[in-house]
């Protein structure tokens, strides 16, 4: 175990919050847990979220990749982007978001920031979402640097459920409901539907008799009156829902439900029926109460929607802000969209689904505008160096003196030590300043344009982390990108090679030394660079050169021009094409080491070569029997 320094030792898990210095004094980030998380909170977001041009987002996770190589590389097509980035959403956990309504008025931003401490806390006693999570050891160094409180993200962070879970937490919920409109009924009525409905009308009737009987007044009758209704009211008016007399129907389908519910409604409007749901999904019974008059009705439906409308709060808890955000349909600003939206989309929505596309459809419904300002900051040309947000905001100062001033209404609505939720500040104020270097309208209606009216518009929904500027429909998609010593470059993903196998500790300059020579197509320009400690991608540059080097180390190193090549093969170099690598990630072979993710990767695609060719032979020969069997009558 590594040990810690003793200042951050003493404060990893501390339930106060250790003092840090902060950039932006004057900046104010409402800090909102579960004590604080109230209605009122849920109303003043929705107002300002409406008043307000665009939303930034800004996440604090458990972590982000397990592996170097899980980053997103620029030779990373979208798709395999995007399997890097839902690897890492459903491994890890969102302890912290933060939102931020804010509007332009250049040079004024006028923002409210808001930052959630969440856990996913099981609240409703059904199993979620309280699964395990992964975490990053410098991930939650970086947070305890900062002052974060472990303990009150875990006693006092707000819990939530994605709509997908909420929907199987009502499914498994035995709460009756209220029934909703059914509509007319599609075909007429069976023997056996008739006979059905007459015998619970019948079943209705005498328990209506009988709730009627139990409130009118007893005395004045013989003592055997009496006595009789007294049994009756005992045996058939016991059962009570919210202090009126019920009953059960049990029914065998929901056609049957259906049934019932349409002979009530026709019988007495003072009858309430009551969905009673089935454990696996359906309906197990009708529940039907009496009520005295049409205000006791319309009371007991108040009481039962009211109810319902708590029981769905408590069942949403955060997500209540993500779906208010999501129906004001405001352009989503973001730092990494295709990383935040991936664990927004993970922790909040449903399960991520398998491709890019089918993301980007899901997204689309939610949340139908996504400006990342990684492809602004892209446009502008800044340097690779410059990578976090302090330092572009810096770096684009020096640059472009261009004045923003940031304008947040809140009064001493934060404690002073906390500096949680101030990234989500900084991307407002980066994307204010990118628009006003760019020229572009930062306006909620330019965003809302057709696409390619708007200049901003051309720069949404790009989920490609390293794409710059708008988004292209590439002719040739076997085209991607490349680093080179100063840039990016375009190459083919046949024109890329992955080494692996090599002695533990090869640099880049190493390997290509040892490669130079080995074989003429190394004569010609190439590039060499380092994965991960396991694995190195060679880059030619001349079409065609990588095919010639992958065949001479997989079937013909006779050709080498020298024993170089055939001394790397010989101590367990191996090399492979794009395709195997594309097969790792889409296998989800995600392992700490490239290499070993390769091994699989070419192990599983060996075994789908060799079963490929079994069941061509087979077929061959099955062919080949029948052409045997057949009788050529020309012949006779």
């Amino acid at each position: 175990m590594v040990a810690l320094p003793p200042p951050l030792r003493r404060r990893f898990f501390c339930t106060q919050a250790a003092k840090a210095s902060r950039n932006h004094l004057s900046w104010t980030v409402k800090q909102v847990k579960k004590s604080n998380f109230t209605a009122d909170i849920v109303e003043e977001i929705k107002t300002q979220v409406s008043a307000s041009d665009f939303v930034a987002v800004s996440l604090q996770k458990t972590g982000s990749f397990s592996a170097p190589w899980h980053r997103p590389s620029p030779f990373d097509t979208p798709d395999i982007a995007y399997l890097k980035a839902k690897y890492a959403a459903d491994r890890f956990q969102v302890l912290q978001l933060a939102i931020c309504p804010f509007s332009i008025r250049a040079p004024t931003v006028t923002a409210y920031p808001y930052n959630f401490h969440l856990f996913p806390r099981d609240e409703m006693k059904t199993g979620m979402p309280s699964y395990s999570f992964s975490c990053q050891s410098s991930s939650l160094v970086a947070m305890a640097r900062d002052g974060f409180d472990f303990n009150a993200c875990i006693n006092d962070g707000i819990s939530y459920l994605s709509r997908e879970q909420e929907s199987v937490v009502k499914t498994r919920s035995e709460r009756p409901r209220p029934v909703s409109d059914l509509g007319e009924s599609a075909s007429s009525l069976s023997v056996a539907d008739s006979i059905f409905v007459e015998r619970v009308k019948s079943r209705v009737k005498h328990w209506k008799n009988a709730c009627q009987d139990s409130g009118s007044n007893t005395k004045g009758g013989t003592y055997y009156e009496s006595l009789v209704k007294a049994l009756r009211r005992l045996i058939v008016t016991t059962e009570q829902f919210e202090s009126r007399p019920c009953m059960n129907i049990d029914v065998c389908s929901d056609r049957q439900a259906h049934l019932v519910v349409k002979m009530l409604q026709k019988f007495d409007e003072n009858l309430v029926p009551l969905m009673v749901p089935a454990k696996g999904g359906g309906t197990q019974a009708v529940r039907v109460v009496s009520t005295t008059s049409k205000e006791d009705r319309d009371l007991l439906l108040k009481k039962l929607q009211n109810d319902e409308d708590e029981a769905n709060k408590n069942i949403r808890g955060f997500r209540e802000v993500i779906d208010l955000i999501s129906a004001s349909q405001k352009p989503i600003v973001s730092h990494n969209s295709l990383n935040d939206l991936t664990f927004i989309h993970s922790k909040f929505l449903g399960p991520l689904p398998p491709s890019v596309e089918e993301f980007m459809e899901s997204l689309h419904h939610v949340f139908p505008h996504v400006i990342d300002v990684n492809h602004l900051i892209q446009e502008i040309g800044i340097p690779k160096r410059v990578t976090s947000i302090p330092y572009t905001i810096s770096y684009l100062k020096h640059r472009y003196p261009v004045p923003i001033d940031v304008e947040i209404p809140f009064q001493g609505a934060a404690v002073e030590e906390e500096i949680h939720g101030h990234n989500v500040l900084s991307i407002s104020e980066l994307f204010a300043k990118l628009c006003c270097i760019l020229k572009l309208t930062p306006g909620v209606g330019e965003v809302h344009a057709e696409k390619g009216t708007s200049p901003l518009q051309v720069y949404a929904n790009t989920f490609n982390p390293l794409v710059s500027g708008p988004q292209e429909e590439p002719t040739v998609r076997e085209e991607i990108r490349v680093w080179t010593s100063s840039n990016t470059k375009k190459v083919r993903r046949d024109d890329l090679v992955f080494l692996w196998g090599f002695r533990c500790g090869t640099t880049a300059g190493n390997l290509k030394c040892l490669l130079e020579g080995s074989h003429e197509v190394f004569l010609d320009e190439f590039h060499v660079r380092l994965l991960d400690k396991s694995c190195a991608i060679v880059v030619f540059w001349r079409p065609g050169s990588s095919g010639t080097f992958l065949n001479a180390m997989t079937h013909n190193l006779s050709d080498a021009s020298s024993s170089s090549l055939k001394d790397l093969v010989a101590e367990g170099v191996r090399a492979s094409g794009y395709e195997t690598y594309d097969k790792a990630c889409r296998s989800g072979f995600w392992e700490a080491s490239l290499a070993d993710s390769l091994d699989k990767a070419a192990a599983a695609m060996a075994d789908i070569r060799v079963s490929s060719e079994s069941d061509h032979r087979t077929e061959s020969l099955e062919s080949y029997r029948k052409s045997e069997l057949m009788i050529d009558l020309d012949e006779l």
